[in-house]
């Protein structure tokens, strides 16, 4: 049985009392991930400068300064998304902390010069900052605006938490019991193709209402007009993937889009997915958190990128589906539509739906509407509250680090 504080559907309405839960269960997660992958690195928390991952120090005080920053410094907290950017804040408890942790100001390549507190003295702003929170939280009234940052503190934290697992994932560390399990949601399709759903043609209203907590790319709701068409019922596993592979898809220019062939030339020059590879036998194994594993074909396909899956679709004469067929797809048939284990990359491009107008935190939706995908999900890493129909995550095409694969439809 779902915890409610779980719930992605109930948390978005979650009063105080859940909400203070929620947010303890999801800090105690972040220390547990902090404290492994300090292990794995030797305490020392120096990586590499990569654009796809943050300094794990970096990321954890860039909690605490979210936090503090939205809630117990933000002024207009209690107005929810019509609260003012530029109101004045207070002072934060760690001097300089905005010239350290704002994502929005502080360039991606400088967290790894920057003079960051040590892990000890991060600690205790995290804990200082969440004291605030909660204190400030147990007066709170049910209502939506006064809780919207509360919640969206709650759902920013468990994104990092995914990305922490990314992280380890890329440096191959092995964070044990701080990843969580990836055993399927579903029984899944053991080879080939997965059974395939039939959806008549239809009218469709997308698009959240104004209740609860919704993210501002998720409101404008619209109705569209989808033709009939039929989808996986299933991300597409190894199983129906790893043939593309040995057909020699991968060095066959005519599967990939132009943009698609040229990634692959220059980020996977052994022709073969990211963490892939042979072993024994000719045995298909995966690196999978510093370990290597025998490739479970019963699996969904993971760690692939846009133009992997738009190439194997090619090869396969299928196609990926828009984000409102597998909206669709998942409200009509329920649980014979089986998700949750892998980010599913979408046909449609991330744009702003009728009326968007962006929320307090601006740089969380509006400076990525420039093509990109939309993913649809959710993946064995990603916190069960954030796995809501209604979000829609967006990466770059040639993301592979992401916990990603997909489903296809019939042309």
């Amino acid at each position: 049985m779902t915890e409610p504080i779980d719930d992605p559907s109930l948390i978005r309405h979650a009063g105080a009392a859940d909400l203070a839960r929620a947010l303890t269960a999801g800090r105690a997660h972040s220390l547990r991930l902090f404290s492994s992958t300090r292990a794995e690195l030797g305490g020392r928390l120096e990586i590499p400068c990569s654009e796809a991952v943050n300094p794990p120090l970096w990321e954890l005080g860039h909690l605490g300064w979210f936090e503090e920053f939205w809630i117990a410094r933000n002024t207009e907290r209690l107005r929810g998304p019509a609260a003012r950017l530029e109101a004045p804040r207070a002072a934060p408890l760690l001097p300089k902390a905005d010239a350290l942790y704002n994502s929005s100001t502080v360039a991606h390549a400088s967290r790894w010069h920057l003079d960051l507190p040590d892990a000890a003295r991060t600690l205790t702003y995290l804990a200082q900052s969440r004291e605030r929170t909660l204190r400030l939280l147990s007066h709170i009234a049910a209502d939506d605006d006064a809780l919207y940052f509360f919640r969206l503190v709650l759902m920013h934290e468990a994104m990092h938490g995914e990305a922490g697992a990314m992280i380890a994932q890329t440096l191959a560390l092995d964070i044990g019991d701080a990843l969580p399990s990836t055993a399927p949601a579903a029984a899944p399709v053991a080879q080939g193709v997965p059974d395939t759903l039939a959806l008549p043609a239809r009218t469709a209203t997308v698009g959240s209402p104004v209740r609860g907590f919704v993210f501002d790319n998720e409101l404008g709701e619209h109705t569209v007009d989808v033709a009939a068409f039929d989808i996986d019922s299933s991300p597409v596993t190894w199983g129906a993937y790893l043939p593309f592979i040995e057909a020699g898809g991968y060095d066959d220019r005519r599967c990939w889009t132009a943009t698609g062939w040229a990634w692959r030339a220059r980020e996977l020059p052994n022709g073969l997915p990211r963490y892939l590879g042979r072993g024994d036998g000719g045995r298909w194994r995966r690196a999978c958190f510093g370990r290597s594993v025998d490739v479970d074909l019963a699996q969904p396909a993971v760690n692939l990128s846009l133009h992997e899956a738009q190439a194997w679709c090619t090869w396969a004469g299928r196609r990926l589906p828009t984000e409102h067929e597998w909206t669709i797809a998942r409200e009509d048939h329920g649980e014979a539509f089986r998700w949750g284990e892998v980010w599913e990359w979408t046909a449609s491009p991330f744009a702003p739906w009728p009326g968007f107008a962006p929320h307090p935190y601006r740089d969380y939706s509006q400076p990525w509407f420039d093509g990109r995908p939309v993913l649809k999900g959710g993946s064995f890493a990603t916190a069960p509250r954030m796995k809501h129909p209604a979000y829609r995550n967006f990466f770059g095409a040639g993301r592979n680090d992401v916990f990603a694969g997909f489903r296809s439809c019939g042309l």
